[in-house]
């Protein structure tokens, strides 16, 4: 399929995933344009290397989809600062929001559009940067299977706004809180002088979980800023009136300390290197 037959993309965010996913796009032909005012001269360096173009809010509302794919704290933000620009443009975009918020957000997010009448579709994406997959959920969620066609792994749900961000609320409350809880029970551990013999118990008796943390507690501390906010969305997700959501809590709270405490995290890291 050549560009003219791909989709024009805006990309709100030019992280890591964000990159990548504006790189898949640019490789399979769909043209990217995404807004690099207030950000890092890395976030700059990364877009440009993606294929990405630098054009203004005005230029990505012009756009055929507008992907936001910025930290969970700033969804809401982000979809604020642009509601004004989409409100006037001749045409609108579908936008659809890629981050890791819980339902309840997403719907603040799509009322927060609904006078600009932008089409609005509930996203989530689950699996790493180099092979993302992207679960779109609502009444206009159909129409982003073109993205399929332009690189993207896509795959839509038959349900309303929040079921893309409930699932993935769900799978990462189990992945991520997997790694908080194997973290702060290894670091305890360690505290106690148990550390050699819980590595060497886990090895024995469950050697798949061994594995498993072995392969992502380590990958953990660069993420682990991004994540408090992930955690306190899931917090919310699960709601005040069931006593479990004080698990993300706990884990947000975890993740802010992993963030700053370079001597827990190398211990950390240490602990499951040995194993691996």
């Amino acid at each position: 399929m050549t560009r003219s037959n791909q989709p024009t993309v805006a990309l709100l965010g030019a992280g890591s995933m964000g990159s990548a996913i504006g790189r898949a796009l640019t490789q399979a032909g769909a043209r990217v344009l995404t807004s690099l005012e207030g950000r890092s001269s890395a976030s700059a360096v990364r877009a440009r290397e993606a294929g990405m173009e630098e054009a203004s809010l005005e230029a990505l509302a012009a756009c055929e989809f507008m992907l936001s794919i910025v930290p969970p704290a700033v969804a809401i933000e982000t979809a604020e600062r642009m509601a004004p620009v989409l409100g006037r443009a001749s045409v609108r975009p579908v936008y659809v929001d890629c981050n890791a918020i819980n339902p309840d957000t997403a719907g603040k997010i799509e009322r927060t559009l609904a006078p600009t009448g932008t089409p609005f579709v509930d996203g989530a994406i689950i699996g790493a940067p180099s092979s993302p997959k992207f679960y779109m959920s609502g009444p206009h969620a159909h129409r982003a299977q073109v993205l399929a066609d332009a690189g993207l792994v896509v795959r839509v749900l038959d349900g309303p706004i929040g079921a893309a961000s409930a699932l993935k609320m769900s799978y990462a409350g189990i992945t991520k809180g997997l790694t908080a809880l194997g973290s702060a029970m290894s670091l305890a551990a360690m505290r106690n002088g148990a550390g050699d013999a819980l590595v060497a118990e886990l090895a024995e008796s469950q050697p798949a979980l061994a594995a498993w943390l072995a392969g992502n507690v380590p990958k953990m501390p660069p993420k682990a800023y991004r994540w408090v906010a992930e955690m306190e969305e899931i917090a919310q997700f699960i709601g005040d009136e069931f006593a479990e959501h004080r698990i993300y809590e706990g884990a947000a709270g975890l993740y802010a300390r992993l963030a700053n405490d370079k001597d827990a995290t190398g211990a950390l890291e240490r602990f499951f290197n040995r194993r691996a």
